[in-house]
């Protein structure tokens, strides 16, 4: 019968008494499942882990520079890992390297939080910023005026080419 209409029989129950059979274009089924698959990818959020490595004896412009960026970083829901990166005596000295990662948590603490505290891997100490629910609130608003901006311009233009028309 399934061969007559052109589709498949395909058995979706085996373990029932008696199996449950269904007729059905196979290949139609697997490609929908394939494109929902898809889709759903598609509607997942990936947050990518951007890292900023400082060193302990950063100048100030240079720090206001990089903090600057984790920032934007922050600011665009990526997670950023601060490393600190120690060489030969600054070995001796990890406190440097906590008090930046201090400074920078408390520069970012209006985008961002921490997610990880500062430890010390070897030659680098690292801490791990995550993007804090101010961060999506701001995201959403941002991209509300953008709609509304857009919005706004269209009824413009919209106003002006009667206008236009007319002379």
């Amino acid at each position: 019968m399934a061969g007559d209409l052109g589709l498949d029989l395909v058995e979706v129950a085996d373990k029932a008494d008696p199996p449950v059979c269904r007729i059905m274009d196979y290949g139609k089924y697997k490609y929908e499942q394939s494109q929902r698959a898809k889709e759903s990818r598609k509607k997942a959020t990936h947050i990518s882990v951007k890292e900023m490595k400082y060193r302990p004896k950063i100048g100030p412009g240079d720090f206001a520079t990089k903090t600057r960026k984790v920032e934007q970083f922050l600011g665009e829901g990526s997670k950023v890992k601060v490393t600190i990166m120690f060489r030969g005596r600054e070995m001796q000295h990890p406190e440097l390297g906590r008090r930046i990662l201090d400074q920078v948590a408390e520069a970012v603490e209006h985008v961002g939080r921490v997610e990880t505290y500062p430890k010390q891997e070897g030659r680098n100490m690292t801490m791990v910023l995550g993007p804090g629910q101010a961060t999506r609130r701001q995201r959403e608003e941002a991209a509300a005026r953008v709609a509304a901006e857009a919005a706004a311009a269209e009824a413009a233009e919209a106003g002006e080419e009667p206008a236009a028309e007319a002379s």
